[in-house]
């Protein structure tokens, strides 16, 4: 089992993000738990290019400080929604080291996470998401809390993830 931290950089992790304190710290919580159980943490950055909000030459793209990697956990860039995209070599990655189960976690719902969690789904992963570890925008189409409910409480469960709670997440990196 793998820890898969997405995009909470300074430049797209903050307060406007639906329901922001408690994401902050249910991510927070399980990063630590992980790293308590020798549960592998890996960070995905997305890098939108030069005179972005998320260049990687900012410190915008640097991850938020409540989850900051420790020296040795993996990042991984990318610059298209999904953390699986080929280009970013993290399914080879956890191919090679054999892990199939994913808890993922990060931002946006609407966005990376979901083309993330689809895409991990397709490759023959078994992705967790726990409840309220992940966030989004209002968006032109629906609000915020809308964009985090349709996702997490209507397309992921049973189709793509298993929407799990935030303490059956930690019972999980505990028992690895």
């Amino acid at each position: 089992m793998i820890l898969l931290v997405v995009d909470t950089q300074k430049g797209c992790f903050d307060e406007r993000l639906y329901s922001f304190e408690t994401v902050r710290k249910n991510i927070k919580q399980l990063i630590a738990t992980a790293r308590e159980n020798n549960v592998e943490v890996v960070y995905v950055q997305h890098d939108d290019g030069p005179g972005t909000e998320l260049d990687k030459s900012t410190d915008n793209y640097e991850i938020y400080e409540d989850f900051a990697p420790m020296n040795g956990e993996r990042r991984f860039e990318k610059n298209v929604n999904s953390a699986f995209h080929p280009m970013t070599g993290l399914t080879e990655y956890l191919n090679s080291k054999g892990e199939k189960d994913i808890i993922t976690i990060g931002v946006s719902t609407d966005y990376c996470m979901d083309a993330t969690i689809k895409s991990g789904f397709e490759k023959g992963f078994n992705i967790f998401v726990p409840s309220y570890t992940n966030s989004t925008y209002d968006n032109p189409y629906f609000d915020k809390e809308t964009a985090y409910k349709y996702y997490n409480e209507f397309m992921w469960g049973k189709r793509y993830a298993k929407v799990i709670s935030v303490e059956q997440a930690i019972q999980l990196l505990k028992s690895q």
